[in-house]
């Protein structure tokens, strides 16, 4: 183990995973270089040029990755984006650390544009949800969308990781969604193409957790669960819980995916979120819990979605006390009702 006089300095292990991905980024902006110095754009790409070369040299020695000043690993996720950094983000210079607030304020507006509208009502099922990012831009996703004939699409999803890395994902997330299920297409025919996309756009270490549903007037709903938490419909007497169908999206390109299919009565309540809220830690560490989420929504179940949310959100924030928001919250909650 090598040592300075300030701190260890140790080989960063940036992942078998991904480490081939980072190379072939890196020999790809080699090439794409090499062709601008051909055409004479010379000034710009051969610093860039020298840039690339030194990032393949640290990556042959294992140092790639590790903060310059501190010696610490650098944000995995802005390594995947840039595999140039060369420093965490407390140490970027003041002009580098002012660009990455604009662009992190930038995606959050995106971000925010790509929700849909808070109080949603169509074809008998009434829809409310809480959104709430742990930092600027958010892995969560959350979405509906609805078809000519009367069907409900609507999904939940963590991607994996934070920052604009995942956010960029979470919208690729959206325009798959909101292409396809207009069209109507059966939800695990629509899992698996977003699961393909995923697999075929993203490096081995990203994926996300799905739940996509497809809700028609007569209280039928088809499900297909990729990994995520277990969806809650909540009764006058009772608490089913929906299971996964599948794996996460983009693990494995041809993983086939499976849909459930149930009927819900009226005024029963549809209960989606992300671990964000029940892996919340209360002062005395214990975590929140799917069980606790079911009761909160099961005493308001005669409510609207609307007010379901706003009392589970209440609860959260008293479980929480005066802690931190360690993750993204997503929940959503849809009811069937009278059309």
């Amino acid at each position: 183990m090598a040592t300075t006089g300030t701190a260890d300095v140790r080989p960063v292990d940036v992942g078998a995973l991904f480490r081939d991905e980072l190379r072939e980024q890196l020999v790809q902006r080699r090439q794409c270089l090499q062709q601008a110095l051909s055409r004479g754009q010379a000034v710009s790409a051969v610093r860039l040029l020298e840039q690339v070369d030194q990032a393949l040299t640290r990556l042959d020695a294992g140092s790639l990755g590790i903060c310059e000043l501190c010696h610490t690993p650098v944000e995995t996720d802005r390594l995947i984006a840039d595999p140039l950094v060369r420093f965490c983000i407390d140490h970027l210079p003041q002009e580098k650390q002012r660009a990455l607030e604009a662009d992190l304020e930038l995606a959050a507006r995106l971000q925010s544009r790509l929700l849909p509208p808070k109080d949603f009502h169509f074809a008998g099922w009434r829809v409310a949800y809480h959104y709430q990012p742990a930092g600027i831009v958010s892995g969560d996703y959350c979405d509906l969308a609805t078809t000519a004939e009367g069907a409900l699409y609507f999904a939940l999803a963590d991607v994996s990781g934070k920052g604009v890395a995942a956010s960029l994902l979470m919208s690729n997330l959206s325009a798959m969604f909101r292409t396809l299920a207009p069209l109507g297409i059966p939800v695990a025919e629509l899992m698996s193409h977003a699961n393909r996309v995923f697999c075929e756009s993203t490096l081995p270490t990203q994926y996300a957790t799905v739940v996509v549903g497809k809700a028609m007037p007569d209280g039928v709903v088809e499900f297909a669960n990729a990994g995520h938490l277990e969806p809650l419909i909540v009764g006058s007497n009772s608490v089913t819980r929906i299971p996964s169908t599948g794996l996460p999206i983009g693990l494995f390109r041809d993983e086939p995916v499976k849909s459930a299919t149930m009927r819900m009565e009226r005024e029963e309540v549809l209960v989606l979120y992300s671990d964000g809220i029940t892996e919340t830690s209360s002062a005395a560490d214990e975590e929140y819990g799917a069980e606790r989420l079911a009761r909160i929504v099961a005493h308001c179940r005669a409510q609207s979605p609307d007010e379901h949310v706003a009392r589970c959100i209440a609860d959260l924030a008293a479980f929480r006390g005066h802690g931190p928001q360690a993750d993204d919250e997503t929940l959503m909650v849809l009811q069937r009702a009278d059309s």
